[in-house]
């Protein structure tokens, strides 16, 4: 009998064949510990191309399980829970189709599981995530899908397309676990937690069935139940530039942070809908809900879309 793999990477999908080739040929790209192997679960929302003939061509290749569910709307949630339910291993890695991890990544994220005395919930890096495809094609064009490790180590020398949570670590340091809210940047294009725990604390709300939020729901419900925030730069990745709406994404997410809100009700979930991210932390300090001082950039995030413009 085989031994049980040391991860499961559980990638989402829906009608994105070729974002999907990009995330699979770079899984098949995967450096390990010796003695250490991964499964690929593949969890389909509902595709009508040939995301199932794609998968079932790498299965030579991975060792990957593909699920589908019916396409009843956006149900992204529902599906990473399939993953979550399947995973047979102690440690799983979300990741979206679509991003392309750099060959250490699955590495790196075990790294961190096991160096910590208890469960930790890992941030990965991600170059190239846009929030409305600004430079998509400038982006498209410079990413060699040939060598993805090449271009994630020319894009972090030359600082061009960083991830968007630099100015979080700039403004709070890249510690997470001494931060009261670091759920706020676990955003699962690239992340990875305790599958037990995951279990434990239900995986992702369903009731989420538009973009966004999903993950930082989860991500506040792991802290709650004592997972430690990690952030793992060598655990990186490249988002492969797609069409998307900002405005229609911005308009779902704040309709989603005022579900998480009413939710949990706690000083913390309260600021989630009317306040960026990034402002968080010090709001929270400003107010003696955080240790520490509020940091010199206190107040000069804004929200992309104000609430009342997505309502």
């Amino acid at each position: 009998m085989s031994a049980p793999p040391a991860c499961t990477v559980i990638v989402p999908t829906y009608n994105r064949v070729a974002l999907l080739r990009h995330t699979l040929d770079a899984l098949v790209r995967q450096r390990l510990e010796p003695g250490d192997g991964f499964e690929v679960v593949v969890v389909d929302d509902g595709s009508t191309d040939a995301t199932a003939e794609l998968a079932a061509s790498y299965r030579d290749r991975l060792d990957l399980r593909y699920f589908f569910q019916e396409d009843e709307g956006y149900r992204v949630a529902a599906a990473r829970n399939v993953g979550i339910a399947a995973a047979r291993a102690e440690v799983c890695v979300l990741v979206d189709s679509g991003v392309v991890l750099h060959s250490g990544a699955l590495a790196a994220h075990l790294a961190a599981h096991r160096a910590a005395a208890g469960p930790v919930a890992v941030t990965g890096y991600v170059f190239c995530f846009n929030e409305g495809n600004e430079d998509g094609e400038l982006i498209a064009k410079a990413i060699d899908h040939a060598d993805p490790d090449a271009s994630i180590a020319a894009f972090a020398a030359e600082g061009r397309w960083l991830d968007l949570r630099e100015t979080y670590y700039a403004r709070y340091g890249e510690d997470l676990g001494a931060l009261t809210a670091p759920w706020l940047m676990w955003w699962t294009c690239n992340v990875s937690a305790n599958t037990a725990q995951l279990r434990e604390v239900d995986a992702f709300d369903e009731a989420y069935r538009a973009w966004g939020a999903e993950d930082v729901d989860l991500g506040y419900r792991l802290h709650t139940a004592g997972a430690r925030f990690v952030l793992r730069r060598d655990a990186s990745s490249l988002h492969v530039p797609h069409e998307k709406s900002y405005s229609g994404n911005m308009a779902a997410a704040a309709a989603n942070y005022r579900y998480f809100a009413a939710k949990y009700a706690t000083p913390v979930a309260q600021l989630v809908p009317d306040h960026h991210f990034e402002e968080i932390e010090d709001i929270l300090r400003s107010r003696g809900l955080a240790p520490g001082r509020p940091s010199a950039l206190f107040g000069t995030a804004v929200r992309g879309v104000e609430p009342e413009q997505a309502r």
